[in-house]
């Protein structure tokens, strides 16, 4: 198993499946009211529902506060094999 040194903690809470509160985001790469797609330092976090909105963001210290109906969170390893958006449509 591949060591990984986070730059910053990583934490996911999920309050009754209606808000998450994510901890160590560095990047957003997409959202909309069904998925909301974020990148970590342990790869990229794809989160699924319904009437999802992004209620708060700091850029700085990597908070993310989602609200809405919340059915599937998952990880892939997009970044850790270097793969984001511009790769996944090339395949």
């Amino acid at each position: 198993m591949e060591n990984r040194q986070l730059t910053v903690p990583h934490n996911i809470i999920i309050e009754d499946r209606k808000n998450v509160s994510i901890s160590g985001v560095t990047d957003v790469e997409s959202f909309d009211e069904e998925t909301v797609i974020l990148m970590t330092d342990l790869g990229e976090l794809v989160i699924k529902g319904f009437g999802l909105h992004i209620s708060k963001i700091d850029v700085v210290s990597g908070d993310l506060a989602l609200e809405g109906e919340i059915y599937n969170i998952g990880y892939s390893d997009a970044q850790a094999s270097g793969g984001g958006l511009l790769s996944r449509l090339f395949r």
